[in-house]
Parts: structure tokens; sequence; C-alpha cells
């Protein structure tokens, strides 16, 4: 069997009907498919372009930028926003990247309000964790040092990671995120900062919404090219969210 063959023998055993279902979609509506993920783009573009200028730092940090000593109730108002302030440790164009790519794939497969609900999930525990990491002192096993709580807590990675294995665990795609959490732990034992941790506490914050949630039922000893008569990949029909193409996507939010 020819390498390239068998490489995308493995890839339609793993991942099944997702290549196909996000192809479909796109080629049909194009970026009519991913209003959501647009707007995200477009919206973390502008933040990175704002706080560049000598008058848009204060105004985006005080907007979106989150720390552990900051007020509770002020963390809760701007993690919605602190989502899109791209990290000060990331490239920006490594952000934009890690957002249309994942939130693209995330919004055609499981639509678009289940997309922006696991987003904030998985922020939202990274930032609380934070708050408790510190309080547990860098001793404990999951306690961070008291410098932590003045680090600027933004960037959509969390997110990202947990869209990931979402969508790894509803199309049963075990290897790649089984892959997805193994890196995240590598990072954490080598840099053992306070995003790695924070990117593990929002797998687990996923993981736990997983567990009331079906995954997609999809045959592993058949064909799964589009055409083969296997399902489209899309998880069932829960609401009237419902746009029609080659292969139907639907949303159950």
């Amino acid at each position: 069997m020819r390498p390239g063959r068998a490489l995308r023998g493995a890839a339609r055993h793993e991942w099944g009907p997702l290549p196909a279902t996000v192809r479909a979609t796109l080629a049909a509506e194009r970026l009519r498919a991913v209003p959501m993920t647009i707007a995200a783009v477009c919206l973390t573009a502008l933040l990175h372009a704002v706080q560049n200028r000598s008058w848009g730092f204060g105004v985006v940090h005080g907007l979106g930028a989150v720390r552990a000593e900051d007020p509770l109730w002020a963390s809760l108002l701007r993690t919605p926003l602190s989502l899109f302030v791209p990290a000060p440790d990331l490239p920006v164009w490594g952000a934009l990247v890690q957002i249309l790519v994942v939130f693209g794939i995330a919004e055609i497969c499981l639509g678009r309000w289940r997309t922006l609900l696991i987003a904030y999930v998985a922020t939202l525990a990274g930032t609380l964790y934070a708050r408790i990491g510190v309080a547990l002192g860098p001793d404990g096993l999951f306690g961070l040092p008291a410098s932590d709580a003045q680090v600027v807590d933004s960037g959509p990675s969390a997110a990202v990671v947990g869209l990931a294995v979402y969508v790894c665990y509803v199309y049963r795609a075990h290897f790649t995120g089984a892959l997805v959490i193994a890196a995240m732990v590598v990072e954490v034992v080598l840099k053992n900062n306070l995003a790695g941790k924070e990117h593990l506490v929002a797998i687990a914050a996923v993981l736990v919404m997983c567990v009331r949630t079906p995954r997609l039922d999809r045959p592993r000893d058949q064909d799964l090219r589009p055409g083969s008569g296997t399902r489209s990949g899309a998880p069932p029909i829960r609401s009237s969210n419902l746009r029609r193409g080659p292969t139907q996507r639907t949303s159950w939010w």
C-alpha cells in the first residue's frame, strides 16, 4: 500500500466524516458557514491594532485584561472580551490562526452557540483557577507563585484547546484528542507556567461537559468517504438551525 493512501486511510479511520463535513459546508456556503469565526478573527485583529496605539493600550486592558489580583467581579466582566485580546507572549498571527481553524471547524460541526459556550467555559475555568492556584501557593500540587497574580491572563488558547478536545470527543477521534492533552501536559512539564496549567484546567472543564454529550455513532470498519452511505458527520438534529448543502450541518443550540 502506498504511504499516501495509507495516510488517508488512517485519517478517515481517526476523524471519520469530519473533514468531509467541513469541506462540503465550506464549498457550499464559503464564509457564510462561519460568521462567528470571522467576527472573532476580526475582533481579535482589531483589539491587537488598538492596544498597540498609545491611546488604546489602557482601553483594551481595562476592558479585556484579566489578572488574578483583580476583584472577582471585574475579572468576570472582562473574561468574555479577554478571549479575543491576544496574549502578550503569543504573536497575533498565532492567535488569529488558532481562532480561524479551531473555531471554524467547531462552528461548522457543533453550531455557533455550542462553540461559543464551550469556548467561554474553558476560558472562565482557567480564569478562576488562577485565583485558586495563587491562593494555594507555590508549594501545592496545583498551586501558583504569588507573582502569577499580576500576569495578564488573556488570549484564545484555553478556548482553542477546549474546543479541540470537545470536537475530538464528539467525533471519536481518540488519538487526536489524546495527542492534544499530551501536548498540554508536556507544556506544563517543560514550562510549568500559568498558561500551561490553565490549559489543563480548561481541558478538565470541557471533559466534564463531555460526560452528558452524545458522541457521533459511526462504524469503524466502513469506508467513510463522502457518498459511501455513512452519516454526514454532523450531530443529530436538535434545533432548527439547519443549513442545506451537500452535507447538512446542524446545531444543538
